[in-house]
C-alpha cells in the first residue's frame, strides 16, 4: 500500500470510542454524564513518573488534589492501583477519575489559511489513521503559551473525529507524523512502536562528516526536566535508556575550510531528541540545533539560508492488521532546506 495511490478522505460517521486527553475531562460530581479519562502512554512519556505525567496532562486541577487521588488509588494503570512513583511504559492505559476543572477557555480558532495548508499537507488518510507532513515551527499540541498546535488544528479540520497523536516531532522538525482516528488504531500503532516494527527515516545536515559511510550509535540517553520545564537529554551509560541510531552518509558539501554532510538517520529506538543528541555525541551536531549544536557554525550557515533545525522526518513504513501490504509514506525535503543545499553547492 503506497500513500500516492491511497489518499481516501472518507467522512463516514463510524468513529469508534477513542482515547480522550485533558481537553475532555468531566467535572467531578458532574452527574450521570461524568466519566473517567483514558490516556494511552506514548513513547514520549515512557519512563515518566505517574505524578509528573498527570501534572503535565491534566490542567486546571490543584496539585494537592492529584496527589490525593493517587493516594486513594483512584488513578489506575492497566486496571491496577499504582503509587505516585510508578514509572509509565509505552502502551500503558491510564484511567483518571472525573475531576473538577477550572472553567475551560474557548479553544482558539485556527486561521483558515493554516487549516488549508495543513489539509494540503496530508500525505495519506484512511478510516483509521492519517499521516501529515508537519511544517517546521508548529508544535504538535498547544500549551506553554501556544494557542494551538497541530492536533488542535487537525481537530478543527476534521470535526467529529477523535484524533490523537501517535508519536511526536519537535516543534522545529518537519515531516511525517501519524495521527490515529480510532482507539483500536492507536493501540495497535503504539504496539508497533513498542516492538520496533515501525521504520522511521530522517534527513539531517550534520556539521563535519561521518567517520564511515554508515555507522550505528549505541548510546543510552537520560532525559532531564529543567526548572523551567525545558527538556535536556544527555548520554548516560549508567542511568540512560537504551538508544540506537543508524546514520548513512548521503552527500558531503564543502563549507569554508570545513564541511557539512547530508545524512539519513534511521531510528532503531525512539527517545526524546535522540538523533540530535547522538549526532552531537559523534562530534557532528545537527546544523541549526540551538540546544545541542555549534552556535558559531550555525551563525556561519545563516547566509546560506539556515534559519531552523535541519531535521526532517522524510519517510516511515508500517503495517497494520487490516493492511494487505506495508504502508510507506514519504515527505519531500522542504524547499527552505533544499535551498540550503543548493546554496552550499553553488559556493563550493
Amino acid at each position: 500500500m503506497n500513500a500516492s495511490d491511497h489518499r481516501s478522505k472518507s467522512r463516514a460517521d463510524t468513529a469508534a470510542a477513542s482515547l480522550t486527553n485533558h481537553h475532555s475531562a468531566r467535572e467531578e460530581g458532574g452527574g450521570q454524564g461524568a466519566a473517567p479519562q483514558l490516556l494511552c502512554v506514548d513513547a514520549e512519556s515512557d519512563g515518566q513518573r505517574i505524578d509528573n505525567f498527570l501534572l503535565r496532562f491534566v490542567k486546571g486541577v490543584p496539585r494537592s488534589h492529584l496527589y490525593r487521588i493517587l493516594r486513594r488509588g483512584e488513578v489506575r494503570v492497566n486496571k491496577g492501583r499504582i503509587k505516585a512513583d510508578y514509572r509509565l511504559r509505552t502502551g500503558d492505559l491510564v484511567r483518571i477519575p472525573p475531576l473538577r476543572l477550572a472553567a475551560p477557555e474557548t479553544p482558539a480558532r485556527v486561521p483558515d489559511g493554516q487549516l488549508a495548508r495543513l489539509d494540503r499537507a496530508v500525505l495519506f488518510e484512511d478510516e483509521r489513521l492519517l499521516v501529515i507532513d508537519k511544517p517546521a515551527g508548529l508544535a504538535v499540541h498547544g500549551g506553554s503559551g501556544l494557542s494551538y498546535g497541530l492536533i488542535e488544528s487537525l481537530r478543527q479540520l476534521r470535526p467529529g473525529r477523535e484524533l490523537e497523536l501517535v508519536h511526536r516531532l519537535d516543534r522545529d522538525t518537519s515531516g511525517c507524523l501519524i495521527i490515529s482516528k480510532r482507539r483500536s488504531a492507536l493501540r495497535e500503532l503504539h504496539q508497533i512502536i513498542r516492538e520496533g516494527a515501525m521504520d522511521k527515516r530522517y534527513l539531517a545536515l550534520i556539521l563535519g562528516e561521518l567517520a564511515r559511510p554508515e555507522l550505528t550509535v549505541d548510546a543510552p540517553l537520560k532525559k532531564n526536566i529543567l526548572r523551567g520545564g525545558e527538556r535536556l537529554v544527555q548520554v548516560d551509560p549508567v542511568e540512560g535508556k537504551p538508544a540506537r541510531t543508524r546514520f548513512r552518509r548521503l552527500r558531503r558539501l564543502a563549507f569554508g575550510d570545513q564541511c557539512v554532510t547530508l545524512v539519513e538517520a534511521e531510528l532503531i529506538t525512539g527517545r526524546t531528541h535522540q538523533i540530535r543528541v547522538h549526532a552531537a555525541h559523534l562530534g557532528t551536531p545537527l546544523a541549526g540545533d540551538p540546544k545541542y549544536g555549534d552556535e558559531q557554525a550555525n551563525r556561519a550557515l545563516k547566509p546560506f539560508g539556515l534559519t531552523r533545525l535541519f531535521l526532517h522526518a522524510s519517510a516511515l513504513s508500517l503495517r497494520l492488521d487490516y493492511m494487505t501490504r506495508p504502508l510507506r509514506v514519504e515527505a519531500p525535503l522542504p524547499h527552505e532546506l533544499e535551498q540550503i543545499l543548493v546554496a552550499l553547492e553553488a559556493a563550493a
